[in-house]
């Protein structure tokens, strides 16, 4: 990493931990910061805390006193998932000092080219991909995975060499905290209606999505996706080159027309051959096509790489098979278009959906021209009830209420038959009975797995 002196005898708050506060702490304490971090969670409740106080940074924990910006901090580090409605963070503001995330921190100390990628839904899959195709048929180097998909870009940022690659997830979150972040290349999947309660309107999600490219110049790319009419007017703000993705047209970029995959005047493969389903999927391949031919990835590699590529963890991801059904885990699918988008990768006359969760106080009538020729749907959580009269708008003939993700497995195998799919896209957060989407999605694939030591 680069040996920067910026935050040397500078005293900085880190504000939150989990693992990107903990990784900023590191940092800045081995750049040579005075650093002082503070979280919520109590002390004897918090093994984070007490691995930093042990390496000798200041802890302050058990909420956020306001009293701690008397001190003459000149940076806040915060974590993405605090909002700027807290209180602290509002002060700090107010008194002119930078609030910036981690991620920041990464692009500072980065001997490497940043690859970021947001947008509202495909963010992991893309990064996935993209992560993939870079490392296919590689020389130098390693493409690292960083940011919002696990790993905190400001940890990876300190491991990575001048010939590797950061291919880096970012989060609206994420990206509201930063001040120089410039990458190489830049892609938006798309742009939707999504964390309302933490931008305030749609308006302030895509400003804080947009300022991805907000330093970017016309020596790096931006890659977009075209079918939206809304990153095409906004691309024309833009000083970076921009670079279009397509499903419906032949554009300057990646495209799909007449069923195949093309990069420029470059043919690439059969949409058919990915190997995960879904026209969302080939957006996402159209994207990361775009990175790894502007990187210098072949064609082959390319080609025999999406086609072994079966998804991520809770996005789309093949399961197995029981007595010729196949089950799919959509966990991550936490709102109604994800799951719209899963849907349109699936046969409906052969498909049963599992889905419901956390109440939002939202309706389901948008979805309901993609659950019409169901062949059924099991419903659980909060929603079930909602999802119900959605379902019956559907004229969905085979209903079923249930408990939870692991009741809805049994519910869903015992009226399912041959060449049917069994699919879990909740359309919902998963709050209402578990932790995170991860676990619930963990929870269907135990089911699953009991169920296939059953009936053997």
């Amino acid at each position: 990493m680069k040996k920067i002196t910026t935050y040397e005898n500078k005293k900085i708050l880190v504000l939150g931990l989990a693992k990107s506060g903990v990784s900023a702490a590191k940092l800045l304490q081995e750049l040579g910061a005075l650093v002082t971090v503070n979280d919520f969670k109590q002390f004897d409740q918090n093994p984070d805390a007490q691995d930093l106080l042990s390496l000798g940074i200041r802890v302050v924990t058990g909420g956020h006193p306001i009293e701690l910006l008397d001190e003459d901090f000149s940076m806040v580090v915060k974590n993405p998932g605090i909002p700027y409605s807290n209180t602290l963070v509002q002060k700090a503001l107010e008194k002119g000092l930078p609030v910036l995330t981690e991620v920041e921190l990464a692009y500072q100390i980065a001997e490497c080219p940043i690859i970021g990628i947001t947008g509202t839904n495909g963010k992991t899959t893309t990064t996935t991909m993209i992560g993939l195709l870079l490392n296919a048929d590689r020389e130098a180097g390693t493409a690292r995975l960083s940011g919002n998909i696990g790993f905190p870009a400001s940890q990876v940022a300190q491991e990575s060499e001048a010939a590797d690659d950061l291919v880096m997830e970012l989060s609206s979150f994420q990206l509201m905290g930063i001040e120089t972040f410039k990458p190489e290349i830049a892609v938006i999947t798309n742009l939707y209606e999504a964390h309302i309660d933490y931008h305030g309107t749609r308006e302030e999600y895509v400003k804080a999505k947009w300022n991805m490219q907000k330093n970017m110049t016309s020596s790096e790319y931006l890659i977009l996706n075209w079918d939206q009419e809304e990153l095409r007017q906004l691309s024309k703000t833009s000083a970076a080159t921009i670079l279009p993705f397509s499903i419906n047209e032949k554009v300057a970029g990646a495209f799909c027309e007449e069923g195949k995959l093309y990069f420029k005047d470059d043919y690439i493969m059969e949409a058919s051959e990915l190997g995960v389903p879904g026209s969302h999927n080939v957006e996402n391949a159209l994207a990361a096509i775009a990175v790894a031919k502007l990187k210098g990835v072949s064609t082959e590699a390319i080609r025999e790489t999406l086609k072994r590529f079966t998804g991520v963890p809770h996005r789309t991801q093949y399961v197995g098979e029981l007595n010729g059904r196949r089950f799919f885990n959509d966990s991550k699918a936490t709102n109604i278009l994800a799951t719209e988008k899963a849907l349109s990768g699936f046969d409906n006359e052969h498909l049963i959906l599992l889905a419901g969760g956390l109440d939002r106080g939202n309706d389901f009538d948008e979805l309901v021209p993609f659950l019409i020729g169901l062949k059924g749907i099991v419903l659980f959580g909060e929603t079930k009830d909602k999802l119900n009269q959605a379902a019956i708008q559907a004229g969905i003939t085979s209903i079923v209420l249930t408990e939870n993700v692991e009741t809805a497995v049994k519910e869903a195998y015992d009226f399912s038959q041959k060449n049917d799919t069994i699919l879990l896209s909740p359309a919902c957060a998963s709050w209402d009975q578990y932790p995170n989407f991860e676990l619930r999605g963990e929870k269907f694939m135990q089911a699953f797995q009991q169920l296939k030591q059953k009936e053997k």
